[in-house]
């Protein structure tokens, strides 16, 4: 089951390329210096990005002079990708099923994967981008959280009394604390194929309007597939709820987590390579 909604789910976004353009949120500036600084990253450094989307993170990485490669499923996305990168030489992206993707040249730097880590199949989160990066090369995986600061806006509250009645079956946990958040430092020094990982957190809020919220929602997988009648009664009564507010808006707090490890050595770890 876990394999089919994670096959199901990572294709709908090709359906919102443009608004998931506009909307998603970027990411902090620090994320980048964190990946930079601890992945040991010169201009020039060949990135491999696992999922790029329409590009968000792919531009800032371009930007610190890093050559990249990103390996995009959704040719709608990819095509908003290309557009945002169009001024950078050293940057491609790929359409392409990273799971079955090989390059013409492996051994690349780094593998990087922005929000896009988890739609990888387990078995092959660690043991492909350990067997595509050269000798003490780097896989970073950054995963975005919703978190609740003690300041945080009680929006959430608000917005989930309207699922819970429009579409029961959702999930109601509501974000936790920053400190919370989970990283994957377990997970991937368990694979056996990194070692040195560390993991560096930066949050970051963002104010939206009625609207603005209502699209950030739509480019949410689970509210894609949602039936279009129950999507826009859902989206309906979610617009109404944050357009009474004061000011008519609603802040959503952000948590990225950077986790990232340096490659094992060939003669300890005989995956390496294979």
């Amino acid at each position: 089951m876990e394999h089919c909604d994670r096959t199901r789910l990572r294709t709908t976004f090709a359906s919102v390329a443009e608004e998931y353009d506009r909307v998603r949120p970027s990411y902090p500036a620090a994320v980048f210096d964190d990946l930079v600084e601890l992945g040991g990253l010169s201009p020039g450094a060949r990135v491999l990005e696992i999922g790029p989307g329409t590009g968000k993170a792919t531009v800032e990485l371009a930007r610190r002079g890093l050559a990249v490669v990103g390996v995009e499923l959704a040719s709608e996305l990819a095509e908003v990708a290309c557009r945002n990168l169009a001024t950078f030489s050293d940057a491609s992206i790929v359409v392409a099923d990273f799971e079955n993707w090989e390059p013409e040249e492996p051994r690349f730097d780094a593998v990087v994967a922005f929000t896009a880590f988890h739609w990888i199949a387990p078995e092959l989160r660690y043991a492909k981008p350990a067997r595509l990066l050269r000798e003490h090369g780097v896989l970073a995986a950054i995963a975005t959280h919703h978190v609740s600061p003690a300041d945080a806006d009680p929006v959430w509250a608000e917005v989930q009394e309207v699922f819970a009645t429009v579409v029961p079956e959702s999930s109601g946990r509501p974000p936790g604390a920053p400190e919370e958040a989970p990283d994957l430092r377990v997970e991937m020094e368990a694979s056996g194929l990194f070692s040195r990982v560390q993991v560096r957190r930066h949050g970051w809020a963002v104010t939206y309007t009625a609207d603005d919220w209502i699209a950030v929602l739509g480019t949410y997988s689970p509210n894609i597939a949602l039936a279009a009648e129950t999507r826009n009664e859902l989206f309906r009564r979610i617009r109404e709820r944050i357009a009474a507010r004061p000011g008519g808006t609603a802040t959503r707090h952000y948590l990225a987590v950077l986790t990232i490890g340096r490659l094992a050595t060939a003669a300890s770890h005989p995956r390496y390579g294979a």
